[in-house]
């Protein structure tokens, strides 16, 4: 073969190739991403729209619904599924896997940005985003204090903390949980109101109209240009005692004539608490493609001096999740298994040739072999993940095959009388296309893996590639370095008879004890050849039973893993305060303490997964594995069991899934007409679920009804005084949910 020809002529050229390959893998090794699976860019668009204070009916029937029919028409389109919570619209388009992600979202935003204009007042922008499990949390850090204010935290976390982990390489996004953002509170006397003839909403306009910066052109004087400003944003809270709201009798009336200006923190609107210690979240979402161990990295060490520069402040930083950790836990385990197998296939190699120097020309094969496709592995997008590390560690027994075919028939060329260079010559030449087709024979196994359709070829596109480029190389290899070194490096112990050590004694023992092995099996080939039919039988026989084993053999996509986290849902009645469900969090947390096993509790509420006052998740950190004699999936009932003796509570305990959470194993989709209808069929469905043994935490998805207060207007009487529908809604609201406005910016160094 030409390759063999030129590595033998040329052994520094035959060198200097190899070396290029292990320079080109090391160099592609450093650089590898390193995550749990592989990135799976998956074709679904969220779409989330706010709509402050509506109820689920509304927010499904001017909301939800629009959206949904004006998205049905996009082509591709595998389901819709829709969310109607109480001012927050969620809606769901997962389009087929052949699709762009990149399109679909386009689209989507396109056919949505058409709607925005038919929304009615209220109604935020809905917001348009690519689903990507990369955009779970890598890292979740708690900030507390024992003297600080929440609203001081939160201070602190936006100017300092935020801005020092942004500037971190891989960083993408940081979210607070539990947060009061700094804001000035105008609390209006609704008697003061009445006695000066002064309303909710003249108060709000007054506010908008007299805080805010005017431009008002440019003046030119000759040479010189200057830019006019009407300067009229406040600089402090109590400058806003003195706006003028209205005029009553030739007077003015002040703000503060008819309402009490405090500067402080706004309503909490979710809650975060770390070991029973309420508490400000950080959750840390990575930029797609990053490496998730390097990034986690570097925010631990960033911690590490923030906590240092914050201990003035009296603020603690505390990790309380960090989903990079059992990724370089499987990654390295997998590394090691890898190593292992390697150095186990080497020893095997040297038992059998019992030559050192045939082991070392065989054995080569392996680390340039598995080096090498770190760059194909880079060139290709790969990252080293389960899948790709899975592959290499199948394919070391494979790698050294080819090798130890072409090194064997050397030898044998050898032992006719050969030269060294005819021998390497004629023996890869005679066994060449045999070693050849073994190799694309592998490659026709599992390359097809990688066009495998679904979630699962998504999945394993890198675990066939990985396969199929790592046999390739050591192909490569096997038809030039092994012929090389062969030519160039005498091997006497590859001859008959050749004077051996205690080692080489020992092994070349070994081998007349395998010969005599092999003498019996040869006696029981002989037996089945006397008796075929009975041999038949017995095969067929064995092939039967083992049909017969598959339906008790469990299948999932991914076994479950020992990661030390449970994730705990929780759920409360609706019209359940964010009081009450902080509540609720404490005797769970407390209940969770009183296991030996959990080393630490993180739980928020109306936060991530939790969409509401009323729903809560808490991650449960266990100790160290070694620490435990229980696995994370046998926690889970015992602590089911626990919990499920608090009252006003629908409890779900699953094993955390890594990056992304836990998830139900089985889910239905009931279709119905009306919400009655559904609920209907919803619980007689949940009834038939629970009698069925080992089915626990059945749960439905439809939401009770909220408690609600409406106010029902009399038209007749509205329209004699002149008050319209819109006017008594745009009163109540700020009376009853309070009002947003953009009234201040505090200078900088203000906490």
């Amino acid at each position: 073969m030409f390759l063999t020809r030129i590595s033998v002529k040329h052994p520094v050229f035959a060198t200097m190739m190899m070396v290029t390959v292990l320079v080109l893998g090391l160099f592609s090794y450093s650089r590898l991403g390193v995550d749990l699976y592989p990135e799976t860019d998956l074709p679904i668009v969220v779409v989330a729209t706010t709509y402050t204070g509506a109820s689920p009916a509304s927010v499904e029937s001017e909301v939800s619904r629009p959206i949904e029919s004006s998205l049905n028409t996009i082509g591709g389109i595998d389901t819709i599924t829709s969310e109607s919570y109480e001012g927050r619209s969620i809606v769901v388009v997962q389009f087929e896997l052949d699709v762009d992600a990149q399109v679909a979202a386009q689209e989507v935003r396109d056919r949505v940005a058409r709607l925005d204009a038919t929304f009615p007042d209220g109604v935020d922008t809905p917001h348009v985003t690519r689903f990507n499990p990369d955009d779970e949390p890598i890292l979740s850090v708690a900030a507390s204090s024992s003297s600080r204010t929440l609203s001081e935290i939160t201070t602190l976390a936006n100017r300092v903390i935020t801005n020092s982990l942004n500037v971190i390489s891989g960083v993408g996004q940081i979210s607070l949980v539990g947060g009061s953002e700094r804001q000035v509170l105008v609390v209006v006397d609704p008697d003061r109101l009445e006695a000066y003839g002064v309303s909710v909403v003249s108060v709000m306009d007054a506010i908008r109209r007299e805080n805010q910066d005017r431009a008002a052109g440019t003046l030119i004087s000759g040479i010189n240009q200057r830019i006019v400003t009407v300067e009229g944003r406040i600089a402090d809270s109590s400058s806003f005692n003195s706006i003028i709201v209205s005029q009553s009798g030739g007077y003015p009336v002040y703000l503060s004539d008819v309402a009490t200006v405090l500067d402080t923190g706004a309503e909490v609107t979710s809650r975060a608490t770390y070991q029973g210690v309420t508490s400000l979240g950080l959750d840390i979402v990575k930029v797609q493609g990053a490496n998730t161990v390097a990034v986690a990295s570097a925010l631990r060490n960033e911690i590490s001096a923030l906590n240092a520069e914050l201990a003035k402040e009296n603020v603690q930083l505390t990790i309380t999740r960090d989903n990079s950790r059992p990724i370089a836990a499987q990654v390295s385990e997998v590394q090691r298994t890898l190593i292992e197998g390697g150095v186990l296939t080497v020893l095997i190699v040297f038992l059998f040739l019992n030559s050192w120097r045939s082991t070392v020309i065989t054995g080569l094969t392996l680390p340039i072999s598995v080096i090498g496709t770190f760059a194909v592995i880079h060139a290709l997008g790969f990252t080293l993940n389960t899948m790709t590390l899975m592959a290499l560690s199948l394919s070391i027994g494979i790698l050294i095959d080819d090798a130890i075919v072409v090194r064997e028939n050397i030898t044998r060329h050898l032992q006719m009388g050969k030269g060294h260079v005819r021998a390497a010559l004629d023996g890869t030449n005679e066994i060449g296309l045999a070693v050849l087709a073994t190799t694309l024979c592998i490659v026709a196994v599992f390359l097809p893996v990688a066009f495998m359709g679904g979630l699962i070829g998504r999945f394993f596109l890198q675990f066939g590639v990985t396969v199929a480029a790592a046999v390739m190389i050591s192909l490569f290899v096997s038809f030039t370095l092994d012929p090389m070194l062969s030519s160039v490096w005498y091997d006497p112990q590859s001859q008959k008879g050749a004077k051996r050590g205690l080692l080489g004694r020992l092994v070349e023992r070994f081998d007349r004890r395998f010969d005599g092995l092999a003498d019996r099996y040869r006696s029981v080939i002989h037996w089945t050849f006397d008796h075929r039919k009975t041999t038949i039988a017995m095969v067929v026989g064995m092939f039967v039973a083992s049909l017969l084993l598959v339906p008790r053999i469990g299948a999932e996509f991914l076994p479950p893993a020992d990661q030390g986290e449970v994730s705990i849902s929780l759920e409360a009645n609706e019209g359940a305060s964010l009081d009450y469900m902080a509540a609720k969090v404490g005797q769970v947390e407390r209940a969770l303490r009183e296991f030996h096993y959990v080393a630490s509790t993180y739980s928020t509420i109306n936060s991530g997964g939790a969409r509401g006052f009323n729903e809560a998740m808490v991650a449960v950190q266990l100790v160290p594995s070694i620490d435990r004699t229980l696995t994370t999936s046998e926690t889970i009932e015992p602590i089911r069991q626990r919990l499920s003796r608090i009252a006003g509570l629908k409890i779900s305990v699953g094993q955390s899934a890594g990056v992304g959470g836990s998830s139900k194993p089985l889910q239905l989709s009931i279709l119905g007409d009306g919400d009655e209808e559904l609920r209907r069929i919803s619980d007689q469905i949940t009834s038939a679920l629970a009698a069925i043994r080992g089915a626990t935490e059945i749960e439905s998805s439809i939401e009770n009804v909220r408690p609600t207060l409406a106010v029902r207007v009399r038209r007749e009487a509205a329209s004699d005084l002149g008050v319209s529908i819109a006017t008594i809604g745009d009163t109540l609201r700020p009376l009853v949910a309070g009002d947003a406005i953009s009234v201040w910016n505090a200078p900088d160094g203000e906490s």
